[in-house]
């Protein structure tokens, strides 16, 4: 299904702030869906040749939540032309909302037309009319309404009018990526003097969350919620908010907090003609909601704790490692020893990446910088082996990060030790020769993710594989380490061979998928 702007741009000659308007437009209109217990379509008239019917085209739809629908299939890309738009085309070249007419049928149910121009200020100063709304209503369960719906419908004309005036939806702010609360969360609607005229059950509930226990009507909303909160300078930060949107301005939602319940606020200035004549207040109880993030965010808290306590315990244990490998004599129980410590010190970098992380993810590259700076300075060799990563491992699960960082301070010290071992001091010198001093060697580990795999290289210009190696048959406890945790804990596959230009390479893939 292609969206909004797909189609927009592929069909009609709206520019990029139109079609930024119809966005932020369909991003709200929920509301306006839920308030008018009807379908909302949104059409924009089609490129066609001068003189020709003007054709429009659905490039977005809405259902309520709080009636019934009057489509059952989905309208979006659907082209229309000739009488069945004569009421879009009235409300489009006229620019006013289209009321009139008889009910039409829609395979068995009834449903009632209406046409909202939309309109946008330009960078000129000039408000055109851009798209058309079509508000469709399902008649198949019209009854006398309540007084709920009664003001339901009187905030959804406002808020139509307000479409036809080029005034909402109101600007975006930073951090809000939904609408919410909802229609169906509790509605508020104010006079212009902020005083509430309507209330329903479920805003009535939420204000008595707060501690409020009489009825809403007829109190003013800004001097009650500021006076409710638990936090002064909250409740004076709520009640400036709502004061703003009877000022004709549409400020970001607020939460306020009061014997232990949170309810969010969202408050929207009703100006339909350009004139101030209140506001709409929605609120939503979002108590339950905000215990559990605090819940989270404290379990959070314990996890990145634990992981900085495991990181201290294992640089504890690389720090007796490293001081016995100092008091024991046999040297290959001090390279045993100072191996240990390398494999200890890695894991602890994973774990440390995780204690300033603020979940089970890690970004993976700095950590490999790290193995492969350290790989360098302690690995025995004079030769001056340099390290270069290409591509990004990018955030990896803690579960895949302990086991890789582990095979690959294992191969970056074979390749350091192994691909460029120092010269014999017994051998004779070399002769003299005009020939140009050997390269300084090189260690580059790639990496780069291909169907849900990654797959990382690490490549070295040393020596190669001896003629008789085989990785399987091989007694190093680094290569045993290596293939137990590829194809064990990480689920993948390692290949050992020698590079088409010479040197070795390591070649690993690791599924990336749910484990």
């Amino acid at each position: 299904m292609s969206t909004l702007r797909d189609l927009a741009e592929e069909h009609t000659g709206l520019g990029p702030d139109d079609i930024d308007h119809l966005t932020r437009l369909a991003g709200d209109w929920q509301l306006l869906s839920d308030l008018s217990f009807a379908d909302l379509l949104l059409w924009v008239p089609l490129r066609g040749e001068e003189g020709t019917p003007r054709e429009f085209l659905c490039v977005a739809q809405v259902r309520p939540n709080t009636s019934s629908t009057a489509y059952q299939d989905d309208q979006v890309g659907k082209k229309v032309g000739g009488p069945e738009v004569a009421h879009l085309d009235i409300a489009y070249t006229q620019g006013r909302i289209w009321r009139e007419g008889d009910p039409v049928w829609y395979g068995d149910t009834p449903a009632r037309h209406e046409a909202i121009p939309v309109r946008l200020r330009g960078a000129d100063e000039n408000i055109e009319v851009i798209a058309v709304i079509g508000r469709d209503t399902n008649l198949s369960t019209a009854r006398t309404p309540s007084q709920l719906e009664l003001n339901y419908l009187t905030t959804a004309d406002d808020l139509a009018q307000m479409v036809a005036d080029g005034t909402f939806p109101p600007p975006a702010h930073p951090g809000e990526t939904t609408s919410a609360p909802r229609v169906g969360d509790g509605l508020i609607r104010l006079d212009a003097g902020g005083k509430v005229t309507y209330a329903s059950p479920n805003a009535q509930s939420a204000y008595r969350r707060l501690g409020f226990n009489a009825h809403l009507v007829g109190e003013e909303l800004s001097v009650l919620s500021s006076r409710l909160a638990a936090d002064p300078l909250e409740g004076t930060d709520a009640a400036e908010r709502i004061l703003t949107s009877l000022r004709g301005e549409a400020p970001p939602r607020k939460e306020v907090e009061a014997r232990g319940a949170t309810v969010l606020i969202r408050a929207l200035p009703l100006m339909p003609a350009g004139v101030p004549i209140g506001a709409l207040v929605l609120a939503r109880d979002v108590t339950e909601v905000r215990r559990r993030d605090r819940a989270l965010m404290t379990k959070d808290a314990t996890i990145r704790e634990i992981h900085h306590r495991v990181k201290n315990n294992l640089q504890t244990v690389a720090a007796l490692l490293r001081l016995q490998a100092r008091r024991v004599n046999a040297p290959e129980a001090r390279v045993a020893l100072q191996e240990s410590v390398r494999r200890v010190a890695s894991i602890a970098l994973v774990h440390e990446t995780l204690s300033m992380s603020s979940d089970e993810a890690v970004d993976f590259d700095g950590i490999v910088d790290r193995v492969a700076t350290a790989a360098t300075e302690v690995a025995a060799t004079e030769i001056t082996v340099k390290m270069r990563r290409e591509g990004t491992f990018g955030v990896l699960p803690a579960e895949i990060a302990t086991s890789l960082v582990m095979v690959l301070n294992e191969l970056l010290i074979n390749a350091v030790e192994h691909g460029f071992p120092a010269p014999d001091e017994d051998a004779p010198p070399p002769e003299p020769s005009l020939t140009p001093p050997a390269p300084t060697g090189e260690v580059v580990v790639s990496a780069h993710r291909f169907r849900k795999q990654l797959h990382v290289t690490v490549a070295d210009n040393g020596q190669g594989l001896p003629a008789d190696f085989h990785a399987d048959a091989s007694g190093r406890l680094g290569l045993q380490i290596v293939r137990a945790l590829a194809t064990g804990e990480l689920r993948g596959s390692i290949e050992l061979r020698n590079r088409a230009g010479g040197g070795t390479e390591a070649v690993l893939v690791v599924p990336l998928g749910k484990r």
